[in-house]
């Protein structure tokens, strides 16, 4: 194994145990002495199939019942010990698992194939224990907060409470193929470096479609099983930074009674490290330091599973971070609010105009115009920043690939007051190819009066799955078709003097698989072509981003 592998590793270990850590408050004293706590026991608890999954208890010494926390992880069991001890130390039973096929549990190693399901039977095994007062929470951050969605999906009544921390409701849109194309740098390291059984990748490639596979494991589907209070953490620069947010609405919204109306979202400039206050290449003041309770864990189970009136319950909805200009301590923004929907209601879409001269604006254009580009998938348009997870994430200048001839650079002029975008960003674009299939990137950029050019959202969409992801519709060649690109979701405060940028091109390798323009897949066929894409603006095409702005601030 290679050095940069094993640091990878240790990264990928680090980010996935510590998120436990870092959203519970500071803790404190968690090694207690030996009388204090019984040693863990582990047990192999049998699943549906009979396949046994290695699972650690860690009890209070007295006699009786507690509620119970649960975490289901990947990772090994045996790297959460502390979490277990200091649960113990607060009154409650704690119950760590590795996940089908990992480390001690028994099974095939895939990622989530039967997380649902083996979710459930664990949760059937521990409401019999004697040991169990039958109030159950989760626990966990990111493939740790998937074991929680799925397992929330299942219907199961035996969850009184959830804790989730940078999660994805479903692992097609969210994690391998969000617009479709193939999530390349994140899904490839990922199951390398956690050493995932090789044909965990094999699989997933075969389902380049949102077909039967991908539907049956995820939740967006199934919110209405759902019922249980939960808090959703997440970060506008994560990899599921939008997945986090839909998590919360469709419990929030579309839940069961046990569900509807007792969730909480909190959000901040984070990527997939939360709670810091530098993301990418920018600092954001008071970032680490959300004000709210219900990030604190041990909080948020203490009133759901010990019945403690201690406020949580009661705080907004909504907890959310506002990006503004990191030089200007002045400048608005870089400041915490609380809302009661999201996005907030005051927010409205609002179209900003691509013109032929590169410029951006809120006049619609009226003369036919067009620019088209080159797009090799040899030298494709290289990742940086975004929401990533093995290569360098967050806001970084961009500066390096805007001088590129593939990459379409579109400027507002200086803005003469602040604006605020918040809420879900999207560019629709009306362009043509002559290939029978290409990608279409957008990214909005927030460039700083001395040039530097900051990443602030971002999305793909591969042209064949224009009109839906289940089936590919190939291009013809030179017609014109609209194409609707999802940036996420963002909060921030564009400076006065500061200018709105916007990306088009066809690549950022390799965040993003580079598609090779011929209709078969990169794995499929070695065979690629080059794509002449046109953007057209006019009248009849006038090409947008649309933009959540809030009432007041254009």
């Amino acid at each position: 194994m290679q050095q940069e592998d094993i640091k990878k590793i240790i990264k990928i270990s680090w980010v996935a145990s510590i998120l436990l850590a870092i959203v519970l408050i500071a803790i404190g004293g968690a090694w207690l002495k030996a009388q204090q706590v019984e040693e863990k026991q582990t047990f192999m608890v049998p699943m549906r199939d009979g396949v046994r999954l290695a699972t650690d208890v860690y009890l209070p010494v007295r006699d009786g019942s507690f509620p119970v926390i649960l975490i289901r992880t990947p990772y090994n069991k045996d790297g959460l010990r502390n979490v277990g001890i200091e649960g113990v130390k607060r009154g409650y039973a704690v119950v760590i698992q590795d996940t089908r096929g990992r480390f001690a549990s028994e099974g095939a190693n895939l990622p989530f194939e039967t997380d649902a399901r083996d979710g459930y039977d664990t949760v059937e095994w521990l409401i019999k224990q004697p040991w169990c007062n039958g109030k159950i929470g989760t626990l966990g951050g990111s493939a740790l907060g998937i074991t929680q969605l799925l397992l929330a999906g299942t219907g199961t009544n035996r969850i009184s409470a959830q804790h989730i921390t940078v999660g994805a409701p479903s692992m097609y849109f969210d994690g391998v193929y969000p617009g479709g194309e193939f999530r390349k740098s994140m899904v490839e390291d990922w199951l390398r470096i956690t050493q995932f059984h090789p044909s965990a990748l094999k699989i997933w490639r075969s389902h380049p479609t949102f077909d039967a596979y991908w539907r049956s494991g995820e939740i967006n589907d199934k919110y209405v099983r759902v019922n249980c209070p939960a808090v959703h953490i997440g970060g506008w620069f994560d990899i599921f930074a939008q997945g986090t947010i839909n998590a919360f609405l469709g419990y929030q919204t579309q839940g069961g009674p046990g569900a509807r109306g007792k969730q909480k979202l909190l959000i901040g400039p984070w990527t997939h490290a939360v709670f810091q206050e530098k993301a990418g290449e920018l600092t954001f003041p008071k970032a680490k330091n959300p004000p709210t309770r219900y990030s604190d864990a041990w909080l948020w189970f203490d009133h759901y599973l010990k019945g403690i009136d201690n406020g949580v319950d009661r705080e907004p909805p909504v907890t959310y971070y506002v990006m503004g200009d990191v030089d200007d301590p002045s400048a608005p923004g870089n400041e915490w609010r609380t809302a009661d929907t999201w996005p907030p209601t005051e927010a409205t879409l609002t179209p900003l105009y691509l013109h032929p001269d590169k410029k951006l604006s809120w006049d619609k254009p009226i003369k036919a115009g067009k620019v088209t580009y080159t797009y090799d998938p040899v030298n494709p348009v290289p990742t940086i920043g975004g929401y990533q997870l093995t290569i360098p994430a967050g806001p970084k200048d961009q500066r390096e690939i805007e001088s590129r001839p593939d990459v379409l650079v579109f400027t507002t002029e200086p803005l003469e007051e602040p604006l605020e975008i918040t809420g879900r960003v999207r560019v629709i674009i009306w362009a043509s190819s002559d290939a029978p299939d290409t990608d279409f990137v957008a990214r909005l950029c927030d460039v700083y009066p001395d040039g530097r050019s900051y990443n602030i959202c971002e999305g793909i969409l591969r042209a064949c799955f224009r009109e839906g992801f289940s089936r590919p519709k190939w291009l013809e060649k030179g017609k014109i078709y609209r194409f609707e690109i999802d940036l996420w979701s963002t909060s921030i405060v564009i400076n006065k003097g500061h200018s709105l940028r916007l990306h088009i091109t066809s690549s950022s390798f390799p965040g993003w698989e580079a598609n090779p323009n011929t209709g078969k897949l990169v794995y499929e066929s070695n065979k690629m072509q080059i794509a002449h894409n046109t953007i057209y603006m006019d009248a009849q095409h006038p090409s947008h981003a649309l933009l959540p702005v809030v009432k007041g601030k254009k």
